[in-house]
């Protein structure tokens, strides 16, 4: 694949979307049925498209709730809802459109306060937590994100209440039911006009921040990390983790620095990716080439992607590490620093991921587990702490707590770049 002349280098102003044209067209255009693109295609990653484009917009937002309020009420799942979103400029009219729908369901949802963002490991975290030891009122969640796509993107995706990915009955089942609404031209839709979703006594504002921060302690070193006196940079790439590190910094009393706090759905920070687009993808040197410039600045560095739950790292000597050689490294870490895992617990690696890892896993007479690429396969393992690190080649993980007992079922961006700090300060 040839390298665009512009790769690494600042966006120009003609790639930027217009925020407004986009919000129009979210509201404005109907896809076309007879165009299998513009249908609900939702899968483990949930539905993605563009609202230029006609494969994602208010008519598939409207099925799409529906469709998981349908879902629950099958699965007797009656618990809150918890709901985050990205940075992204099709995420918060989603987020509306979504709760009117929840509204006239009668489905308590719970949102980030003041119309913040939310990472997707924090909303993992959040229904864990929710539902530790038994419950009858199960609670689950949504994120509205496309991940790393560009900015022309939106993304919807439903984390059932084990906390991770939902499987493929799961998202066979949902996307069946909304392309269903859809056919009938979502007359089967329940709405509430936005006003009054907004006030309902089901829709309520709550704070993600503070429970996922203070708890960061329970699965990294932070003392660690603290005393060690690191200088830490933080590029959250206009995503959902921006509001996250001064909490931490304060919480913990960490020398974090971030070198970009802003939030702008145009993402005209960036600088382009391999193939010359604006792309959040905190794996791509292209992408990160702004944080990586100021690598000598920071005794580590990392980056997140806008739903936070990638991660990239970057060292002096290095730059941006291969998301590969990283797991490695971490895995190898934390088999030999967290004395309280069950040595029996599995390290859950990809079938693409790098065979460095199998070697560093007999090395240590630890057992590995292989499965499909999909983090969802790491869910019920980092549940019931048979599984104690679940790693995609694609920069994306998650770890059970020091204790041994899970912290999240989804990808957790945030966290592995504390586990490199905490590396850096312990080795």
């Amino acid at each position: 694949m040839s390298l665009h002349p512009l790769a690494g280098r600042p966006a120009p102003a003609d790639l930027l979307i217009d925020v407004g044209k986009l919000e129009r067209a979210y509201y404005e255009r109907l896809p076309d049925l007879s165009d299998p693109n513009q249908l609900v295609s939702f899968g483990t990653s949930g539905h993605r498209g563009s609202p230029f484009d006609g494969s994602f917009t208010e008519a598939h937002i409207l099925a799409m709730t529906q469709a998981i309020c349908d879902y629950r009420r099958s699965q007797g799942i009656d618990g809150p809802l918890f709901m985050g979103k990205d940075s992204h400029a099709a995420s918060p009219p989603a987020e509306r459109t979504a709760l009117e729908v929840f509204a006239a369901n009668g489905v308590d949802v719970f949102i980030q306060r003041d119309n913040g963002v939310t990472p997707t490991p924090v909303i993992s975290h959040a229904i864990l937590v929710r539902n530790r030891g038994p419950h009858e009122h199960q609670a689950d969640g949504i994120v509205v994100t496309p991940s790393h796509n560009p900015p022309e993107d939106g993304g919807f995706k439903y984390n059932p209440p084990h906390g991770g990915p939902a499987d493929t009955d799961v998202t066979g089942w949902i996307q069946d039911r909304a392309n269903t609404l859809l056919r009938g031209a979502n007359k089967e839709v329940k709405r509430s006009p936005y006003a009054i979703a907004r006030k309902a006594s089901t829709t309520h504002e709550t704070d993600f921040v503070a429970p996922y921060v203070r708890d960061l302690a329970s699965a990294i070193d932070m003392e660690a990390i603290r005393s060690a006196g690191l200088k830490i940079g933080v590029d959250p790439l206009g995503g959902a983790a921006a509001g996250y590190w001064g909490p931490v910094r304060e919480e913990f009393g960490l020398n974090i620095t971030v070198v970009n706090p802003k939030l702008d759905p145009t993402f005209r920070f960036m600088t382009l990716d391999h193939d010359g687009k604006i792309r959040m993808d905190c794996s791509s040197p292209y992408a990160m080439a702004g944080l990586v410039k100021l690598k000598d600045r920071f005794d580590i560095a990392f980056g997140n992607d806008p739903d936070s739950d990638r991660h990239g790292i970057v060292t002096r000597s290095a730059g941006l590490l291969n998301p590969n050689h990283y797991l490695a490294v971490a895995i190898r870490y934390l088999l030999t620093h967290r004395p309280q895992w069950a040595t029996r617990a599995v390290v859950g690696k990809t079938l693409v991921s790098s065979c460095m890892i199998d070697r560093v896993v007999q090395d240590l007479g630890r057992h590995l587990s292989e499965v499909p690429v999909g983090f969802k396969w790491f869910a019920a393992g980092l549940l019931d702490g048979s599984c104690c690190f679940g790693g995609e080649e694609s920069a994306g993980a998650s770890f059970l707590r020091r204790d041994g007992t899970v912290w999240t079922t989804d990808k957790d961006g945030p966290l592995l770049g504390l586990l490199a700090a905490e590396i850096t300060a312990r080795t």
